[in-house]
């Protein structure tokens, strides 16, 4: 038998035979829970001393030394979750700064630590419901009120100490929360073992113990690739990045599992996503980004790290947008020259460094999420256009993602070269919110945008397409069912075909 079989059916028997369910831990007890829940004192730190530093003052210093020196963009909302690394201080401690500077003095009054084992196995998930942690900084509580309302949530939630054992998932947490966050109380969870149903379970959970509250952080601890060279870690990095950025848990689960991306916590960083949506958050800012090769100039076998933070905008934010939205309809005359600012200075740098710039925008106009496309014209011929349809982050976001695919991944041209830049022109596509219609004949030609979709099939058209081919309606649908979404030409007619129209704002360089 293939030496590799035989080891990953060891390997599985040695997972079977240490996996518990939450429901036998919450029935049998245990020895070791025992002593905790009856706990006298609390849960001391295991790794001070060899992942950091055992002694106060230098662990004090360090710490703070990485979150001052930190300088993240500033975002314009309020943060309600955080993606930071979780190996020792000396390799992730200056990208985990940046995620702490973030939110640091911040009226947080609890702060969920999402993490996992990577020693033990666990049918669940388990939350430190009681007593205190100790550092060399000192204790800090347990929000055993909040932690409750999750062991009291379902079957597959409840308290296994084990897990919390020698973990650094969560460990490594708390020593930056005692920093930036001193006053606020903590809630340890971590998972047993990766199955996307979980994070639903803890997501629901979660969503419904916050509630309306605005003090409270949830943190998802993670590394990201491992032992790749310099140049792979960033290849597997970025698209790991890409995917997060995207907002889609599910599709991020997927991908860890196939490994074109890689997340040892995998299953935090879905979990906080998920919890993100059901409170609503407005977008997500990639604060820091790099490797361990970073930092110790050893590029052959790295590990990397991201710090992020998930926002929502504010009550007043929401309402000056609106007000501007019925002012000047969807963008001012500002608006629009910034955003083709953005696209142009992005695709430029793009182009000649394979780096994105980083922008921060105050104006609420700019972070609401709405889809939109970048368009771009060589001497006059199209060169490259792709979009969203619908809006996945702040608007500028997009617009700046937008610039890089249409210039770069478009894949019916080349991608854009330095010698061209001078002769591009940028045109932005700003869209509505798509509507279902029931009546093709009411499409105004040059006004709607229309989406096709049957089965597995779709296709865009934007409203300006009809204006430069000068097609007809029977044209424009016919031609969007055959070179869009590869369908018959009159696919458009059949009922079982979904047909949807938005509007669009199109402005552009001159």
């Amino acid at each position: 038998m293939n030496k590799r079989i035989i080891i990953s059916l060891i390997l599985a028997f040695s997972f079977c035979a240490c996996l518990l369910s939450a429901a036998e831990v919450s029935a049998k007890g245990g020895s070791a829970m025992n002593r905790e829940r009856s706990g006298l004192g609390g849960k001391k730190a295991d790794l001070a001393g060899s992942w950091y530093p055992a002694d106060a003052g230098e662990l004090k210093a360090e710490l703070e030394g990485f979150i001052d020196r930190a300088n993240p963009p500033k975002i314009d909302g309020h943060i309600l979750g955080l993606i930071s690394p979780h190996a020792g201080y000396d390799y992730s401690g200056p990208v985990a700064g940046f995620a702490f500077k973030a939110v640091k003095g911040k009226d947080y009054k609890t702060v969920i630590i999402l993490g996992f084992s990577h020693r033990k196995f666990f049918d669940g998930v388990s939350v430190y419901d009681r007593g205190i942690f100790e550092t060399p900084l000192g204790s800090v509580g347990v929000d055993s009120e909040f932690a409750k309302k999750l062991t009291s949530a379902g079957n597959y939630i409840s308290f296994y100490p084990q897990l919390f054992k020698d973990e650094n998932s969560v460990e490594m947490m708390i020593p930056l929360v005692q920093t930036a966050l001193p006053a606020a109380k903590i809630v340890p969870v971590a998972f047993g073992t990766q199955d996307f149903r979980l994070c639903e379970i803890l997501a629901a959970a979660l969503a419904a113990a916050i509630g309306n509250r605005q003090d409270v952080l949830v943190i998802a601890s993670t590394d990201m690739s491992h032992y790749h060279t310099y140049k792979e870690a960033n290849e597997i990095d970025d698209f790991c990045i890409k995917v997060i950025k995207n907002f889609d848990p599910k599709a991020l689960y997927g991908e860890t599992k196939l490994g074109t991306a890689e997340l040892c916590g995998s299953m935090p960083v879905a979990a906080l996503m998920l919890v993100m949506q059901r409170l609503g958050a407005d977008g997500i800012e990639i604060l820091k980004h790099e490797n361990s090769g970073d930092v110790t100039g050893d590029k052959t076998r790295v590990v990397g790290y991201v710090a992020a933070a998930f926002y929502k905008l504010t009550v007043a934010d929401q309402q000056l947008t609106a007000d501007k939205e019925k002012e000047y309809g969807m963008l001012n005359e500002k608006q629009r020259k910034r955003l083709l600012e953005i696209a142009r200075k992005t695709m430029e740098e793009y182009v000649k460094t394979g780096k994105a710039p980083g922008f921060t925008e105050i104006d609420p106009g700019l972070n609401k999420q709405q889809g939109a496309f970048v368009t771009l014209r060589y001497k006059g011929e199209l060169r490259g256009c792709i979009g969203s349809i619908i809006g996945r982050g702040p608007l500028y976001k997009t617009i700046r993602d937008m610039a890089i695919e249409s210039s770069t991944n478009d894949p019916r041209f080349p991608p854009v070269t330095p010698p061209e830049l001078k002769d591009i022109k940028v045109e932005i596509s700003v869209l509505s919110e798509p509507e279902r219609v029931t009546d093709p004949d009411k499409l105004a030609m040059g006004k709607h945008g229309v989406i096709v979709k049957r089965g597995l099939n779709s296709g865009v058209f934007l409203p300006q397409v009809a204006d430069e081919t000068g097609w007809s309606r029977e044209e424009f649908l016919s031609n969007l069912c055959t070179h869009k979404a590869g369908l018959a030409p009159d696919a458009w007619k059949d009922p079982r075909t979904e047909l949807y129209s938005f509007t669009a704002e199109v402005f552009g360089e001159k």
